[in-house]
């Protein structure tokens, strides 16, 4: 039974006795209810070290429109949860606790966005995935940052855009392409925060270390880049290369896939402006508790809901997107 009080929480607040193995329990109950768990590289370590598959947000999207489970377990966000219940209608698809949203997603709210929209008629509208599905359903086509550039550039030279939310991704687009993309005005809190004066520094401690960052970050802070990429390309990056030390400007989780990918290399995050923290991490991804996610699966709540016409306005441009990353491969 769901009590009340969590649901005014937004989350199973049961503790789990401390003689229950969480993990184990976690693969068991998977294996029976026929449950799938997705995380995000920004989770922490031990929520990646449980999941069925970890990625970025094109590969989660990609994962749920093709998996066979009767439950999809979204261990991030909550626009992903979103994407993935409008993928996938006839699933049960669960957010271990509702709070965790995304401050990129809510610096654009779908009715500010729709009046912003006005002013531009004619415009083709390119989303970044990290807005709710009300942003969505006002979206021709939905982009990531491993496939922005690509959608972008598959358009004619002159088709008017306006891009939204990520102003720093959209500029970065735009320097990429030369295009003229109208912008909202919107920004990770994350990414945001990144301090150039301490990558510097940073930087000066390890001078063969190579800079990584994501464009989401401002400008100063790609301009310092090695190099510019999504969490996946970022990831793959950092296996390949030569060099042996990298300061890693995104959200800090990823760095827990890359130790394990390559352990002999060192992985520094990249400082942010307050003083307080050695490294970035997205309060909201950090909702996301080894104990919360046992509690998911054992209760099926709380489970994500999208309104039945919004959602059938938002899977036309996660499809397109979809079929567009298809036809560049």
């Amino acid at each position: 039974m769901i009590k009340e009080e969590w649901k005014a929480k937004g989350f199973v607040d049961e503790p789990v006795p401390a003689d229950v193995d969480l993990k184990a329990e976690i693969r068991r109950m998977c294996k029976e209810k026929n449950a799938v768990i997705m995380a995000h590289y920004y989770t922490e370590g031990i929520i990646q070290d449980v999941a069925d598959f970890i990625g970025d947000s094109l590969a989660l999207a990609q994962k749920a429109a093709t998996t066979d489970a009767d439950i999809i377990v979204m261990c991030g966000v909550h626009f992903m949860g979103e994407t993935n219940k409008i993928l996938c209608p006839d699933k049960l698809v669960l957010v271990p606790d509702l709070n965790a949203s995304c401050s990129l997603a809510e610096s654009c709210p779908a009715p500010a966005f729709a009046e912003f929209l006005k002013n531009y008629p004619g415009h083709t509208v390119i989303s970044y995935v990290n807005t709710t599905a009300a942003v969505k359903a006002l979206t021709d086509v939905v982009v990531t940052s491993s496939n922005a550039r690509e959608i972008v550039e598959s358009f004619p030279e002159d088709t008017p855009i306006v891009f939204g939310p990520d102003r720093n991704l959209g500029s970065y687009i735009n320097s990429l392409t030369g295009r003229n993309m109208v912008l909202w005005d919107g920004a990770c809190h994350v990414h945001e925060k990144f301090s150039v004066e301490k990558i510097l520094q940073l930087k000066a401690e390890h001078p063969g270390a190579k800079v990584l960052a994501h464009p989401e970050c401002k400008g100063a802070v790609k301009a310092l880049a090695d190099k510019v990429g999504s969490t996946a390309a970022l990831l793959k990056f950092s296996i390949n290369d030569e060099a042996t030390e990298f300061i890693v400007a995104t959200e800090s989780g990823i760095l827990h896939e890359m130790q394990k990918a390559a352990p002999q290399k060192t992985f520094l995050p990249a400082p942010p402006d307050d003083s307080t923290c050695a490294c970035n991490e997205c309060n909201f991804m950090r909702l996301i508790t080894l104990q919360k996610l046992y509690n998911t699966l054992k209760y099926e709540w709380p489970a994500i809901e999208v309104d039945a016409e919004i959602a059938a306005k938002a899977i036309r441009p996660i499809h397109k997107m979809l079929e567009i990353s298809e036809k560049l491969k």
